[in-house]
Formats: C-alpha cells, structure tokens, sequence
C-alpha cells in the first residue's frame, strides 16, 4: 500500500510467482476477472461494461490495454509497472470522488474519454465514455514530465471551461 492513499492495494509482484511469466499472467488475469467480470466497479452511479474482443489467449482486449504498452495492436508488450498495478483500477475508478483524484472529461482519438490521474502515485486511469455506457480502457503509469505537463494543461483547461458555463 503506498502512503498517500491508504484506498489501493498492494502491488502485485513479479517475484510474487518466484519470476514465472505464465504464473504471474494467470494470477494478473485472476485479479481483472476478480474486479471486471465477476463483478462491475460504477463511476458516478453508472455501472461499466467491459470490452470484451478481440479476445487473445482466451483474455478480454481490456486486460491486454490495462496490461501492455505500444501503439500498434500486434506489436504491444508488457509492461512490469503497469502489470504491477492491476489492482488500482477499480478502486481509482470507485473512488473517483476522492480529492487526491483529478476528474475530466476530453476527447482523444475522435472518442470521448474519461481520465482519472491520481497524481501522487503517477497513475492515470482512461474510461471510454459511449454515451450509453463506460468502458475501462486503459490505464498507465505517468512517468515523463510532458506527459505530466500535458494532463495539467488538459485538466486546468476542462476546469476552466466548465466554470465558464456554470
């Protein structure tokens, strides 16, 4: 558990199935089936559906986003830091009302999205919003200082926007 948010949960290490990939993935997928299949987390009382296909090794496409880095679909890897925090999602997606949580809403990609960065731990969780319904789309580790920079000017932007209109 980390210090300044006593809400997430351990991380889940690597060395937790002694350096084996395939015990390691397994246990990976038994937490995201744990918080995303067997059950729903809601964000502000809307429950959240799951991308489900395409599915690879038999796992949902959301997995692999929370899971993977790259650009190109086919070409993703792994990535130890983002595999660590499989647990963090959900929560940060339930306690989005938390103020060590930074809320907005923007578009990316022609899409409408969700962020939720939890700035203290360099985290950032992006749900899909369908108008319909919300998707858990990825989540990763904020790292560089322009991807900081970036994410302030975008949260300060969706701020000031929405107290202009009210």
């Amino acid at each position: 558990m980390t210090d300044s948010v006593n809400w997430l949960p351990d991380l889940v290490l690597l060395e937790d199935c002694q350096g084996n990939w395939e015990k390691y993935l397994n246990l990976l997928y038994d937490y995201f089936k744990k918080d995303f299949l067997e059950s729903s987390p809601y964000f502000e009382g809307q429950r959240l559906g799951l991308k489900k296909h395409p599915k690879s090794d038999g796992k949902e496409a959301t997995f692999w986003h929370i899971i993977q880095e790259g650009q190109v679909e086919e070409d993703k890897i792994p990535d130890l830091r983002r595999c660590e925090r499989i647990r963090w999602p959900r929560p940060v997606i339930e306690s989005a009302g938390d103020s060590a949580i930074k809320v907005w809403r923007n578009e990316r990609k022609g899409e409408n999205r969700i962020c939720l960065w939890l700035e203290s731990e360099e985290y950032l969780v992006v749900l899909a919003d369908r108008t319909k319904y919300i998707l858990p789309w990825t989540a990763y580790m904020v790292t560089k200082p322009h991807q900081t920079r970036k994410l302030q000017r975008e949260y300060e932007n969706y701020c000031r926007n929405k107290d202009q209109k009210g």
